[in-house]
């Protein structure tokens, strides 16, 4: 970027050139950024000059939470950037929940129907739902105006969802013909609805729920009307979580939830380090208490084992040369070995890159070390590949070199 800045301030010549390069990719990480653009696009066209939101292609907008960008700021900015290919809104901007002191141009409902531009070229679309109203009921015919291109979708919520309880509406049924990745951070209700919509290509799922609705019809319909063709799964959450919550209810859910049985072309699984281990089985620790076994899994991808062997380290003070606190981590990771569980499994990918560098850092630990040898040497029993976030084999070789540059 500040290349294209410099070579922009060369001349009035070059600078005209360089517009297309300069606002290709847009990324805004505060609020000022999205008034600076917003002004610059409403001054181009009061002098009635050409404008640079021709140009745009790709909008990323990611804010902290007390910069977030103001609603008639991005109205604007969707106003002129009629082009767009890839927008990304991640919890960035700022509504009110109040009707009587919102813009009525720049609400939630129609913030998202800017987006529906006739011969839209969409093709990724990362949307934040800031209503209390679940994401379908406002959203679904904006997204049939985009669909044609539409490849990636992705959906959150900033509030705690309306409970499930309530009467449901009647939505538009949304087709998506080349949708083949769908990322859902939402509520159980609206699982119901995407289980109606037409999704043939779909193939790549990651699942965070708001509400732990795992046991309720709608997560049961959607993996009912669309399991079949998911072939990689992440469930991006601790199953500790869904453990903890469910003790807390009263009483508690007893529904078994098929999920190997609804995806039964299931190749990767993702999720998380922090599983439970089953007292009532204390010999196996299944990756994710969703899915404890599947016939077919060749790959298992794990997040945040960096954070796991941190807080142990720090739950369990010991010999720093002593690996003993990581026990109940080399226990889980060898559980996924078992081969009455994944007999198809192959790949066990770290995907932390924090995780990579304590591994092959200047002066690792000795237990570190010492945890991924163990690691290493009982996937080599089963003969699975432990790869690194790359993709690329860890190897004894690698522990070696790294243990004489430690020592």
């Amino acid at each position: 970027m500040r290349v294209k800045r410099d070579l922009s301030l060369v001349s009035k010549a070059w600078n005209k050139h360089m517009q297309e390069f300069l606002y290709e990719f847009v990324w805004i990480s505060r609020a000022s950024q999205a008034k600076a653009l917003a002004l610059t696009l409403l001054t181009q066209f009061i002098e009635r000059k050409p404008s640079s939101g021709r140009w745009i292609r790709r909008l990323h907008m990611e804010t902290p939470a007390l910069k977030r960008c103001a609603t008639d700021d991005i109205r604007t900015i969707l106003d002129y950037a009629p082009h767009l290919v890839i927008y990304s809104d991640h919890h960035a901007v700022r509504c009110t929940r109040y009707q009587e002191f919102s813009d009525v141009r720049c609400s939630p409902e129609q913030l998202v129907s800017a987006l529906a531009v006739p011969n839209s070229k969409l093709r990724r679309l990362s949307l934040t739902n800031y209503s209390d109203v679940p994401f379908p009921y406002h959203m679904s015919p904006m997204l049939k105006q985009t669909a044609r291109n539409l490849e990636y979708l992705e959906l959150s919520s900033t509030s705690i969802p309306l409970s499930s309880r309530a009467p449901a509406r009647t939505s538009p049924i949304v087709s998506l013909p080349v949708l083949q990745s769908l990322k859902l951070t939402l509520d159980n209700t609206t699982f119901a609805v995407l289980a109606s919509w037409k999704m043939p290509s779909l193939r790549n799922v990651s699942v965070v729920s708001s509400d732990f609705g795992y046991a309720g019809q709608g997560f049961a319909n959607f993996f009912e009307a669309h399991g079949s063709k998911i072939e990689q799964l992440e469930l991006g959450h601790s199953s500790s979580l869904i453990v903890e919550h469910n003790l807390s209810l009263n009483p508690r859910p007893i529904q078994h939830i098929p999920l190997a049985d609804w995806c039964p072309n299931l190749k990767e699984f993702i999720c998380s380090a922090d599983a439970e281990w089953n007292w009532r089985n204390p010999d196996w620790i299944a990756p994710h208490v969703l899915l404890p076994t599947h016939p077919h899994l060749h790959f298992i991808g794990i997040r945040d084992i960096d954070k796991r062997l941190v807080d142990d380290a720090a739950a369990f003070p010991a010999d720093p040369e002593d690996d003993a606190p990581f026990f109940p981590l080399l226990e889980q990771i060898s559980s996924l070995l078992f081969n009455d569980a994944f007999p198809c499994l192959r790949y066990i990918r770290d995907l932390s890159p924090s995780s990579h560098t304590m591994r092959s850092d200047r002066r690792p630990q000795v237990r570190i070390l010492k945890f991924w040898a163990n690691v290493l040497a009982r996937c080599g029993q089963r003969q699975v590949w432990l790869e690194d976030y790359r993709g690329v084999n860890i190897t004894v070789r690698d522990l070696k070199r790294a243990g004489l540059v430690t020592a």
